[in-house]
């Protein structure tokens, strides 16, 4: 066999000749692999001009194979299963958020199979966003909250958590069963988010869905300067659960906060408009698994 006959294909142009077959036509085809229309249609006619043959008849609504379609086929989605099989390993960019990592990345890492690299890159939620959307990383695990501004990204909610009240240790509410946002309210606090203006992080939403609007005496994404900050006594804290599991307690107290709904809820964001290979497939359904 001359292997260079085989420099003249392209792959997409096979890709798009299977997905106007399986789907029955070409815009259908279009939306089930992510592209144009007028892109699917270009990559049929090239395949047909390389082969010398007519793949669809286009008179008929939605076009069908011809003979000589139908022929080639089989060995089409052939050749796709193949290349599917040998690209089932690969690296995976797995963002997330710090307490998330923690917890999370090692319990994915040991569900994968050998051939399948994970590579961790932590951030705060909004860093995970944009970098996601620039595509430097393949995956997010970040909380729903703040909202993603970028229509491009799709999520599915993994797991739910609540938020909790962090007292120093010699507080006077640092031994109660539970507090109030309300009581929450009238303290200095030091609460998730950034300091560069208001975001729409999980507190700031609770404190307002309750109509309050406390003051936050610092803000920060990092869980161990947030108990720092608590145990020096420079305010009460207001973060997740998962955040202070893994975290140093020495000197400070956890109160969990009465009022109901008051959670995080944790999502896995992934890019709309691109299809995940078998690696990153198998990532999802390891994180699934975990989470689930």
């Amino acid at each position: 066999m001359d292997l260079t006959a085989a420099y003249g294909f392209r792959m997409d142009w096979i890709v798009s000749f299977v997905a106007v077959a399986r789907h029955g036509g070409f815009s259908a085809a279009a939306k089930a692999v992510f592209r144009g229309q007028s892109r699917i249609s270009e990559h049929v006619a090239d395949l047909e001009k390389a082969l010398g043959v007519q793949l669809f008849d286009r008179t008929a609504h939605p076009a069908r194979l011809t003979p000589e379609g139908r022929a080639l086929l089989p060995q089409a989605e052939e050749i796709l299963r193949l290349v599917h099989n040998m690209s089932a390993g690969g690296e995976v960019r797995f963002g997330a958020y710090p307490s998330a990592a923690a917890w999370l990345f090692p319990q994915v890492v040991r569900r994968l199979p050998a051939n399948v690299r994970l590579l961790l890159v932590e951030g705060p939620s909004v860093d995970l966003e944009s970098a996601l959307v620039r595509g430097d990383i393949d995956l997010a695990i970040r909380p729903v909250h703040p909202l993603v501004a970028d229509e491009s990204l799709t999520h599915e909610v993994l797991w739910r958590e609540p938020l909790t009240a962090v007292f120093p240790e010699k507080h006077p509410l640092a031994g109660s069963p539970a507090v109030s946002l309300k009581q929450l309210a009238e303290l200095p606090l030091i609460s998730i988010g950034e300091s560069d203006g208001p975001r729409q992080f999980e507190s700031h939403l609770a404190f307002a869905s309750a109509g309050l609007s406390p003051e936050s005496a610092f803000r920060t994404n990092q869980p161990q300067t947030l108990l720092s900050l608590v145990r020096h006594g420079l305010g009460v804290g207001v973060t997740n659960e998962l955040a202070v599991t893994t975290a140093n307690l020495a000197g400070v107290r956890l109160v969990p906060i009465a009022d109901p709904g008051v959670e995080r809820q944790v999502g896995l964001f992934t890019r709309r408009d691109s299809p995940p290979s078998p690696a990153l497939g198998q990532v999802i359904e390891a994180v699934r698994a975990v989470t689930g």
